[in-house]
């Protein structure tokens, strides 16, 4: 395995000093001040790629958001931080990169450089690759920060403008990932890309295990209909501790205005009635995600985020830490 290194930006970060436990729908991260001092995920984003409110939208659940916006809402992304090796690694390189990263660094003990030690993308829709672009030289002009991908997203990255260029001036430094193949990042870290059926037009599209020294972590923020996977959802979350599953939509009401078959996401409904017959404890190993904007769960106070948590299943919040 090859070891990277990266320039450090001087900034003190204050430790809070105890080890914090999991936390579910915490208050946005102070800033300079280290909660995170054990290896754990951070939740830096549970929002669809468009975000919140949404572009063009008109329904009420973006009006007020143009006017007093929310800053916890944010795009899908994942921070991974090891203190003893003092690393962090970014899951998706979304369009609110800039404050994510920020995030992640504040969120650690130690004097933490500004840009991660890799970033980990799933597939090429805008809000899983596009935030890639402030590495080049009109924003961060980064110095060859790693940046894993399958065969088919290393190749478009190569082969297509802007992106091609960020390999060129030696932005980013592309490694290739392989199904099922662990990649060690650190001796308590390993993550495990695996591919997911969806819409497929530039890249495949992955998940992934992240596995820390105590706990395992499944990652699937975008997917097809689960049906449409050749693996089982339910053994793959019993193989696990925590599952973090795509949850753009609650229900088909949402999406009443577009053909189904065009954005065939698993709605929520459908994944609580698949565990439905489980035991609880697998239930509460579920923590959905990736909400699009007209998704109730966005609102902690819906009787839908109700009914989610009376059934024992979680919801992804901003800034919640999983311990690994």
């Amino acid at each position: 395995m090859r070891t990277y290194f990266l320039l450090p930006i001087l900034m003190l970060c204050i430790s809070c000093g105890d080890k914090p436990k999991d936390t579910i729908g915490t208050n946005p991260l102070p800033a300079k001040t280290a909660l995170v001092n054990n290896v754990s995920l951070l939740i830096l984003g549970n929002v669809q790629d468009a975000g919140s409110p949404h572009i063009a939208c008109k329904k009420a659940c973006c009006k007020q958001l143009y006017l007093n916006h929310d800053k916890g809402r944010k795009v899908v992304s994942l921070g991974l931080i090891d203190p003893e090796h003092k690393k962090t690694y970014l899951f998706e390189a979304t369009p609110d990169i800039a404050s994510q990263l920020k995030a992640l660094k504040n969120s650690v003990s130690w004097q933490a450089p500004e840009l991660p030690n890799g970033i980990f993308v799933t597939h090429a829709h805008i809000g899983h690759y596009s935030g890639l672009m402030y590495l080049g030289k009109e924003a961060t002009n980064a110095m060859e920060v790693p940046v894993f991908t399958m065969p088919k997203m290393k190749s478009f990255l190569e082969s297509n403008g802007p992106w091609g260029q960020l390999v060129t001036n030696k932005n980013i430094d592309l490694t290739q990932m392989l199904e099922d193949k662990a990649i060690a990042l650190t001796s308590n870290l390993k993550v495990v890309p695996f591919t997911v059926p969806h819409r497929d037009e530039y890249s495949e599209t992955v998940g992934f295990t992240i596995i820390g020294p105590s706990k395992k972590v499944l990652f699937i923020p975008d997917i097809d209909k689960w049906e449409s996977w050749d693996k089982s959802i339910i053994e793959a979350v019993s193989n696990v501790d925590i599952a973090l599953v795509d949850a753009t939509f609650f229900d088909s009401a949402e999406v009443n205005n577009r053909d189904i078959s065009e954005i065939p996401h698993p709605f929520v409904i459908e994944t609580m009635a698949l565990f439905d017959s489980l035991p609880m404890h697998e239930k509460r190993k579920i923590r959905f995600i990736h909400f699009n904007h007209t998704n109730p769960l966005l609102n902690e106070e819906s009787e839908q985020s109700r009914e989610v948590l009376k059934k024992g299943y979680g919801i992804a919040r901003m800034n919640d830490v999983i311990n690994l």
